[in-house]
């Protein structure tokens, strides 16, 4: 596990009064098997901040990367009848990785979060013939390709949509290191 969900963990009980396992037994408790609801439950009736409530939402389904043996399956699955967008998410995973040696990659069920200190991008294949890039960069006017995030995630400010090779562009990999340069 990561340390930076370690120590969201370990502050649980201070923020809440409650242990990280109660919390996943409350959410066991409550019926509700969808991540979004169970995130919105968390907000509407604990007062959780989004940050947590997503993270305890992922502990209880199972679906974030330290509830799984290995993360590369996670990767694979993602990509199960999408094999053409593999590629484009190897080229930007090969460009995030070269900005520098604190590049997290933290594979969930449908996507992947790119973490420095905090997330800074996430990629997902959002249809068989687009994938998503996510981007945290408060404060950019969205331009051309780089798009207000919308309802794609909650935790992006901006998304690029990506469907073919020549989307990932110098201009797509600059927001990227943008964003990594935020994040630090």
């Amino acid at each position: 596990m990561d340390s930076a969900t370690q120590t969201m963990i370990d502050n649980i009980l201070k923020n809440t009064g409650k242990p990280f396992e109660e919390w996943l037994e409350i959410v066991k408790q409550s019926g509700l098997t969808k991540h979004g609801e169970i995130v919105k439950y968390l907000k509407d009736n604990h007062a959780f901040t989004h940050g947590y409530a997503n993270l305890v939402a992922h502990k209880a389904k199972g679906s974030d990367a330290g509830s799984v043996e290995n993360q590369d399956d996670l990767v694979s699955n993602q990509y199960e009848g999408k094999e053409g967008l593999k590629e484009f998410y190897d080229k930007l995973i090969s460009e995030i990785q070269s900005f520098g040696a604190d590049v997290e990659l933290a594979p969930k069920n449908a996507y992947v979060s790119v973490r420095r200190k905090k997330q800074f991008a996430l990629i997902q294949p959002t249809t068989k013939t687009r994938l998503d890039l996510g981007l945290n960069i408060k404060g950019k006017e969205p331009e051309g390709k780089l798009e207000k995030s919308g309802s794609f995630n909650a935790m992006c400010s901006h998304r690029v949509r990506i469907e073919s090779a020549s989307d990932i562009t110098s201009e797509v990999i600059g927001w990227l290191k943008e964003a990594y340069d935020n994040a630090g």
